[in-house]
């Protein structure tokens, strides 16, 4: 039984019985996103079947307006949906850059879905310029046709047993993330395991991933590339890595990113996971994220921050807070809009952010408080410099994670908490 809404002329389901329409496995679908900062379009590529499903079977439809872009699984006969998901993309970024106003770029990008026991409409939507999500693609997905025609060999393979770096239960019930080596050659094959676990601790190690060890499956994916090291075009260097990342993604050195989505998820193959993180084998300072796509790290003495940093983006779709007016998609948030990020505002609906859980009588905006020691937060306001401008934007804390590793403020907090809660229900 289905009960429905409307919420912004899209029918919501409520209370899916995941057993009626789906089967416990997963449909990728692996596509293009091709554009610039004019237009892009979406063209499907090819479905691969997954032999499990490692999200919730509760949680099916997305309670965050968050992200560019959403995926939509919908019925056909009365429009409801039944599993959804909102997202980032790199091309995102790329449309912000100078590059990107007007030369066409090609993007791979990977969703995944529940897979659907008959057919369904598979929506990919959009954010438009007034915030809301539009569809911009859909298809018809008939499961039992598709799987005559699925491709299953169509790309390499690379199925190995992942190693169990924390396993706390049934993956339909736990936050389920898998670690992807890369940079690591032929020799490294120790090396890897033992960072494997560094870096499972480094995920576990800050709050409030902490206070929920125990919501935590951690994999990871033990597979190795040709040779050591990771792309660095600034210093020269070419490593046909695993997952093809690279130094230097839109011209900032230390973002450190992979193009090849494909090959990510190829690596993955039917490990079960909710996240991904892609452990760079270089001690240069690097990393990067995107929202429900991935977080990367590199293995720099700072990775212990770096990478929880990083998961905020990617877990829990949190902006950067600090300033960084140089970035060439640093106008990526408009001033006269109120950013869909949780923990950044403009002001222009900040009723809808942490308005809530200010204390009484405090000032908005509020008055710096530059004696706020590095480690600590410093009391909750709304504090102007964040999203990368210095003035315009306001954060919850004059330190969080999300702008000089201190702890994460209580706005960052809750979102996450929210969000695992969104796969152990």
């Amino acid at each position: 039984m289905i009960s429905s809404l409307v919420a912004g002329g899209s029918v919501l389901a409520q209370n899916i019985k995941f057993n009626e329409y789906f089967d416990d496995g997963t449909l990728r679908i692996n596509y293009h996103r091709i554009g610039n900062r004019q237009y892009d379009t979406v063209q499907v590529q090819s479905h691969e079947c997954i032999p499990n499903w490692a999200g919730s079977l509760t949680q099916l439809v997305d309670p965050f307006d968050n992200g560019a872009y959403r995926i939509v699984v919908k019925d056909p006969h009365s429009g409801c949906e039944l599993y959804s998901r909102g997202y980032n993309s790199l091309f995102q970024e790329y449309r912000d850059t100078p590059q990107g106003a007007d030369s066409i770029a090609v993007f791979q990008e990977v969703v995944r879905v529940p897979w659907p026991k008959r057919p369904v409409n598979i929506c990919f939507q959009k954010r438009g310029s007034d915030q809301l999500m539009y569809t911009q693609f859909s298809y018809r997905f008939d499961p039992d046709s598709a799987m005559t025609l699925l491709r299953r060999q169509s790309w390499l393979r690379l199925e190995t047993t992942p190693v169990q770096l924390q396993y706390k239960g049934d993956p339909h019930k736990k936050v389920d993330v898998v670690i992807v080596p890369e940079g690591y050659g032929p020799a490294d094959s120790l090396k890897m395991i033992r960072d494997m676990h560094l870096f499972c601790n480094y995920l576990l190690g800050q709050e409030p991933f902490r206070s929920r060890a125990d919501d935590f499956n951690v994999w990871g994916v033990p597979l190795m590339g040709e040779a050591s090291g990771i792309t660095d075009p600034g210093k020269g260097i070419r490593v046909n890595s695993l997952v093809g990342s690279s130094y230097n993604t839109f011209g900032a050195d230390r973002y450190l990113m992979t193009m090849q989505l494909f090959k990510l998820h190829n690596a993955i193959g039917s490990t079960p996971f909710d996240h991904i993180i892609i452990m760079a084998n270089s001690t240069t300072y690097g990393g990067g994220a995107i929202y429900n796509f991935y977080a990367m790290s590199s293995l720099n003495q700072m990775a212990y921050v770096v990478l929880p940093h990083e998961l905020g983006h990617s877990i829990g779709g949190l902006a950067d807070e600090y300033v960084d007016e140089d970035l060439s998609y640093g106008d990526i948030h408009l001033l006269d809009q109120e950013p869909i990020e949780p923990n950044i505002t403009t002001l222009v609906d900040f009723a809808s952010k942490w308005q809530s859980m200010l204390p009484v009588g405090t000032p908005v905006p509020t008055p710096p408080d530059n004696s706020v020691p590095r480690g600590k937060n410093g009391p909750l306001g709304v504090y102007e410099g964040a999203g990368y401008h210095s003035k315009g934007i306001y954060r919850p804390t004059m330190r969080c994670m999300m702008r000089d590793y201190a702890p994460f403020c209580p706005v960052c907090s809750h979102r996450l908490n929210l969000i695992f809660d969104l796969y152990v229900k």
